[in-house]
């Protein structure tokens, strides 16, 4: 989704955007600040069904994040620039990038009244890695020692603790690594790596209904398939206070259906703008649309775990990718609001470069018939695109299939899925017949998040069922860099191999095409591509 403020798969096809910090910021507003504000008043905000129970460590895609982000305050977050902004901690310091030490800041407490403490933390992520709590985002402790102790890929577990987290006492505890990794402070920020209350323990499952968290929104309620209310909590002790009463997370089931009801003033900030609306919607809201670019992409997968996929000769789907003409689908069905992808890694992110896909991602039909030739063909000489239906992306999947086709004679059709819920489930059970369309946008702000955790074999990120010996090998090296620059740059190294293996086709970078109501004003969107609910202000 999901990837990032949070490892998550994205649901939309049209999303939103990179000009403020997590924290507030950013440009200036372009609402009426002259408007009198209601600091109690509530709002409104475009998503639907999150796919799994509210746990922290049990969110990979984008409806359940922005929940999950209202409800719960980490460690540390990052600002427009991938800055480190303390958050529940006073310090993260290291001498060693293996060994942590953290400071918590005094006087958090849960939305329940129970104090924030070390323990919190240490709890709350032995809990998460432990397999038989069936958590999605287990793998993202398999950096700390002792993981292997507790999740092991083989045999019965050793150990229902990791080794390598201590509480040194109420306020200090420690995070040792089973090898240096110059870049682990950054994974902090997201949200796998949240407290929780003691409360949590009695029932997890009760819990993942009624969630009870530390951050600026507390849980309100939760009507299937309807709507998700928060409501300001007053006793938060974070920089980003909310500035507004509370949030519903309405549910829609097309983006149509939701920009209807924005301009009909019964919806307050849409994060998604239909393909159809889009050449209308700047017109529609005036200063109140939103165009900007954030850090998410676009890519399709094939299912490597099908009979199609399984040993496929990379030039198959090196030609496949040339068959697509990004440019001319990004400008008319998409009406100029995504960028052709030139490599698997986001724009914004540390180690982000241009080009780093080499010719694959060029259109070039007489090529792609040639490569696909090379490989041996497409099994079957037909692919199927899975999506799902209620993100907007029904346009250009079909587009994309007629490129395909257009290009090369291989047959291309969709597979639609009712709602992200069930195409996000269906990827799970691995009943994904050909290929899926995955979106995935930053979880932190560095490309190895854009390969590591979705290339990496055993990462919870890949969902194709790729593989490759020499690509987990190089990904161990980058992690085990002496430096964050180090690291940076040989992850850069692993992109450019990647059309030699050809993980997924990349299709376009992500850009947010949003709005609100004349309601709000304030609304901002952060690097994630999620709107900083904090700072919106609702007018009396």
């Amino acid at each position: 989704m999901r990837g990032a403020r949070s490892a998550k798969w994205v649901a939309m096809a049209a999303v939103v955007a990179l000009a403020a910090t997590a924290c507030g910021g950013g440009d200036d507003d372009k609402g009426d600040s002259k408007a009198a504000v209601d600091p109690n008043g509530t709002f409104t905000v475009e998503s639907g069904e999150p796919q799994n129970p509210l746990q922290p460590a049990n969110t990979m895609e984008s409806y359940g994040s922005i929940v999950i982000k209202s409800l719960f305050t980490g460690l540390v977050d990052y600002d427009s620039s991938g800055k480190i902004v303390m958050m529940n901690a006073q310090s993260v310091d290291t001498t060693d990038s293996k060994t942590y030490t953290v400071k918590l800041k005094a006087g958090w407490k849960f939305h329940d009244g129970t104090p924030v403490t070390a323990e919190s933390y240490v709890k709350a992520w032995n809990w998460a890695a432990n397999p038989a709590n069936k958590q999605t985002n287990s793998f993202w402790f398999s950096d700390i020692q002792g993981y292997d102790d507790v999740a092991p890929a083989k045999g019965k577990p050793k150990a229902t603790e990791l080794s390598g987290l201590k509480v040194v006492d109420d306020s200090t505890f420690t995070i040792t690594l089973s090898k240096a990794i110059p870049y682990f402070i950054y994974k902090l920020g997201y949200e796998v790596f949240s407290p929780l209350p003691e409360s949590f323990y009695k029932d997890p499952k009760a819990a993942g209904q009624k969630p009870v968290g530390n951050g600026p929104y507390e849980f309100v309620s939760w009507d299937h398939k309807k709507a998700i209310t928060v409501k300001k909590y007053a006793g938060y002790k974070g920089p980003n206070a909310a500035k507004n009463g509370g949030v519903v997370f309405k549910n829609y089931s097309t983006p149509e259906t939701a920009y209807a009801d924005l301009k009909s003033g019964n919806l307050d900030v849409i994060t998604q703008i239909a393909p159809k609306d889009l050449p209308v919607y700047k017109q529609d809201l005036g200063d109140r649309a939103i165009d900007q670019a954030y850090s998410a992409i676009q890519t399709i997968a094939p299912a490597f775990y099908t009979k199609q996929w399984k040993g496929i000769n990379p030039k198959v789907l090196q030609g496949l990718s040339m068959a697509i003409d990004r440019n001319t689908i990004t400008k008319t069905v998409l009406q100029g609001t995504r960028e052709p992808a030139t490599g698997w890694v986001a724009k914004g992110v540390l180690g982000y470069q241009p080009n780093a896909a080499g010719d694959v991602t060029t259109y070039n039909p007489t090529k792609a018939k040639q490569l696909i030739k090379e490989g041996g063909g497409v099994p079957g000489n037909s692919i199927t695109i899975q999506y799902n239906t209620d993100g907007g992306h029904k346009e250009w999947v079909e587009a994309v299939c007629n490129s395909i086709t257009n290009a090369t004679g291989v047959k291309c059709g969709t597979d639609p899925k009712a709602d992200f819920q069930a195409d996000l489930d269906a990827r799970d059970a691995q009943e994904v017949k050909s290929m899926y369309r995955s979106g995935w946008v930053l979880d932190f702000p560095m490309n190895a998040n854009f390969i590591r955790d979705l290339f990496g074999s055993k990462s919870d990120g890949n969902q194709s069922g790729f593989s490759n010996k020499t690509i987990d090998e190089e990904i161990a090296a980058a992690d085990s860099a002496k430096t964050l620059d180090e690291s940076v740059q040989k992850y850069q190294e692993i992109e450019k191999q990647l059309p030699n293996y050809m993980p997924s086709i990349p299709l376009w970078y992500y850009k947010v095409n949003a709005g609100y109501s004349e309601k709000v004003s304030g609304v901002k969107f952060a690097q994630d591509g999620d709107p900083i609910l904090t700072g919106v202000e609702v007018k009396k």
